[in-house]
């Protein structure tokens, strides 16, 4: 029993959401309840609602760059915030533009991230993106809030799932099964929770220029097929 309660400990951290929900933030703003409230706590920060036509959207600087915001909802929860540069930029400049956002979310401690995914100065991307139809991608997530963690109650949740699996009997002398299979329900907890509060932006392109799209997303808010 005392090694499945190391292994409880040392998971909670990467588990956090089940203590409390802990979502994406964007300037520290939660990205979730209504559009009205996203919209004023975007204001209150200096972003400037306009509107064009069909298209809402906030206007303002952000990381150095004029930005606009559109807010997307599901079931009128907020589920994404999606950033776009004001000013387009030529291939080489997109680049260097790509490569610096990627070293500073790699050199942000709030961030964490699977790969590498900064672009060699070799790449031609006018030709793979209009003829392979490649998309460049850099995904990253947020660590967990550790403030909104009730670590007793991780435990006691975790312990609990485990003990529906197996009898104290098991969990006194474990087998090397049990132990790798503890390790990996454990795992696929952490993963599920970092997948929840993911930051992406891509190269997005209009009539040969280049800008920079960037996604705060809420996964708890993402539509899952519930309506269908």
């Amino acid at each position: 029993m005392k090694r499945v309660v190391i292994y409880l400990l040392m998971a909670f951290t990467t588990v956090a959401i089940y203590a409390q929900k802990d979502v994406t933030t964007f300037l520290g703003i939660p990205v979730d309840g209504s559009k009205l409230e996203m919209k004023q706590k975007l204001i209150k920060k200096g972003f400037v609602s306009q509107t064009v036509g069909d298209a809402d959207f906030l206007e303002g600087e952000f990381n150095g760059e004029d930005v606009h915001i559109y807010i997307a909802t599901n079931n009128r929860k907020v589920y994404r915030l999606m950033l776009c540069d004001v000013n387009t930029r030529s291939e080489a400049e997109i680049k260097i533009r790509f490569n610096r956002l990627v070293k500073q979310f790699q050199n942000n401690k709030r961030y964490m991230s699977l790969k590498d995914f900064s672009l060699p100065e070799s790449e031609d991307l006018s030709y793979e993106m209009t003829v392979n139809n490649k998309r460049y991608e850099a995904t990253f997530f947020q660590e967990p809030d550790f403030e909104k963690v009730d670590s007793l109650a991780i435990q006691e949740m975790l312990l609990s799932e485990i003990l529906k699996k197996y009898t104290p009997e098991q969990l006194e002398n474990p087998t090397e099964e049990i132990t790798k299979e503890i390790q990996f329900d454990t795992l696929k907890l952490g993963l599920d929770y970092i997948s929840k509060k993911i930051v992406w932006f891509i190269i997005s392109e209009y009539h040969g220029k280049f800008y920079i799209t960037m996604f705060y997303d809420n996964e708890y808010n993402h539509a899952n097929g519930e309506e269908l």
